[in-house]
């Protein structure tokens, strides 16, 4: 006959020992297994077994770990005090160092990443701080992925989450970003006018080549402006070639002019009356131009008089 009160403790006992003999973990986790106090190795995921009593295990997880790092206050290379925070990502990818090689890896990565970025932004110019945060993101990145590597983790990304300047700092910055767009319009006025200079010079070297061009020029200009209604244009008379197109076209009227009064005149008068020689055209386009040129030349001895 079977004595139940004795197999009944029995069984309680077996089935504590294999409770504590059975474990499960799960996909992103490790166990890191000691044997009499001895490193034995890493078990998981899934189900494993252990020796109760002699046997301990220390679970490990291998998930990314976000690190907010507080507010550092930081002098940068040129003597500049900002306040500075980041974010550290990092994953544990090596149970057994982790567990083995630091007391708690998590702080010492926590007070690791605050001390790499003061020293890293201490090295730095306060400008860069501004406009290369990609750089210094991955140079802290790199100075904190030599060191926690014998400890078997890996930092995967490190970003400067905010900059807070001081007062003075930002009137300081305003000034900078207004003499840099003062300097920039500067810039490209002077370009304006170097290529408008440029320009100017080939328009002026192909009126040398042709002059009637430049006339034409003038007279375009002088047709722009008259479509206002509102002004009153004086050219240069003593231009010789204003001058010479002016009386030109004086000598063709009278010319034409004087022809046809001597025709009508000479069809009233008697035949027996003796008519006067008329001067050509050309003799009077030479008077005119003569005279244009005396008194061009009265008006010149004039103004040096003056």
């Amino acid at each position: 006959m079977v004595d139940y009160t004795i197999l009944i403790p029995a069984i309680i006992v077996v089935l504590i020992i294999l409770s504590q003999a059975i474990k499960i973990v799960k996909e992103y986790e490790r166990v890191v297994v000691f044997r009499l106090g001895r490193f034995l190795g890493e078990k998981g995921p899934g189900l494993f077994i252990i020796i109760p009593i002699v046997d301990t295990v220390v679970k490990v997880d291998l998930r990314v770990v976000t690190i907010d790092v507080p507010k550092q206050a930081v002098i940068t290379l040129d003597n500049v005090t900002i306040d500075v925070d980041a974010v550290v990502y990092y994953r544990v990818t090596e149970p057994g160092y982790a567990v083995t090689a630091v007391e708690d890896y998590k702080y010492a990565t926590a007070m690791l990443s605050q001390t790499t970025l003061r020293d890293t932004l201490g090295q730095v110019e306060f400008d860069d701080v501004l406009s290369k945060r990609e750089d210094i993101n991955q140079k802290i990145q790199n100075v904190l992925d030599s060191l926690t590597d014998p400890w078997g983790i890996k930092v995967t990304n490190v970003t400067i989450r905010d900059v807070v300047l001081p007062q003075s700092m930002y009137r300081a910055i305003a000034r900078q970003a207004e003499a840099e767009r003062e300097k920039r319009a500067r810039t490209i006025l002077a370009d304006g006018e170097f290529q408008a200079a440029k320009k100017n010079r080939d328009a002026g070297q192909l009126y040398q080549e042709m002059p009637a061009g430049l006339k034409l020029r003038e007279l375009q200009t002088f047709a722009e402006i008259s479509r206002e209604k509102n002004m009153i244009i004086v050219t240069n008379t003593t231009d010789v070639d204003t001058g010479k197109i002016a009386a030109l076209s004086k000598a063709v009227t009278k010319g034409d002019s004087g022809d046809w009064g001597s025709k009508q005149h000479s069809s009233q008068s008697s035949p027996t009356k003796k008519e006067e020689p008329q001067p050509t055209t050309e003799t009077m386009i030479d008077e005119i131009i003569e005279s244009s040129k005396e008194e061009s030349g009265e008006m010149s001895e004039k103004k040096r008089q003056k």
